[in-house]
């Protein structure tokens, strides 16, 4: 029986229940995420491959400002080749690659704590059926191997996964690690073959597209590998 001395919850505190709410933060992470698309497409970013940067910007400030940007635009869903390849041809390839990797580590943990702040509470009790419980559970006793095949991955979506990994229970450092470790093959592969696009026939250029088709080939072998037999739990 309730203490009739109890105060009871007034309007201002069921607000702001109400507002702290798994749901109402889901729907927050949808406003900031919609918000940022169309931030994005506003600002065309792929114009970087024909316009170049604006020539006011230049040396290490441009570095860095482009790393920021390349973050921002990785959790907004820009895609990531087109990014690496903007850094290749902008910046050539030590910086632009520094730039890319950078920007990943920035735009993956921008993703990953978004995700894991307003959206993982309202999203885990949905994970049902055998394929999202078997992929959780792969993602959350072994986050790091399995994020590194992801990152290896040239086709998986950067900002999906990176969304994805935050309603699963991995932790923070094996994320960023694995992040950091994986993205840095094929980063730096888009980043050389951008430097040299105007060259698709130099030995360079044909180095980084055969490196990407390797790779590629070699993590998609380790992921069938890994996968549970058919009628098996996974561990």
């Amino acid at each position: 029986m309730p203490d009739p001395a109890a105060p009871s919850s007034g309007p201002a505190e069921r607000c702001t229940r109400a507002l702290l709410s798994p749901w109402s933060r889901l729907g927050l992470l949808v406003v900031l995420l919609s918000a940022a698309v169309a931030v994005v497409l506003a600002c065309r970013p792929e114009r970087l491959l024909t316009e170049g940067w604006p020539e006011r910007m230049s040396g290490g400030p441009a570095v860095v400002l482009f790393a920021a940007a390349y973050g921002l635009c990785t959790a907004a869903f820009v895609p990531r080749p087109v990014l690496n390849v903007a850094a290749g041809a902008l910046f050539g390839g030590p910086a632009g690659t520094a730039a890319a990797v950078v920007g990943t580590v920035l735009g993956s943990a921008v993703s990953f704590g978004l995700g894991r702040l307003l959206g993982q509470e309202a999203l885990r009790p949905l994970l049902r059926g055998r394929w999202l419980t078997a992929a959780d559970r792969q993602l959350s006793l072994h986050g790091f191997r399995s994020m590194l095949v992801l990152r290896l991955l040239p086709g998986v979506p950067f900002a999906a996964a990176n969304y994805c990994a935050s309603v699963s229970r991995m932790g923070w450092l094996p994320f960023l690690l694995a992040t950091t470790a994986g993205s840095i093959p094929t980063t730096a592969a888009y980043v050389v073959a951008g430097s040299h696009a105007a060259a698709p026939t130099s030995p360079a250029f044909l180095a980084a597209m055969a490196f990407l088709a390797v790779t590629g080939v070699a993590a998609a072998a380790v992921a069938w590998r890994r996968r549970p037999a058919k009628g098996a739990v996974a561990p």
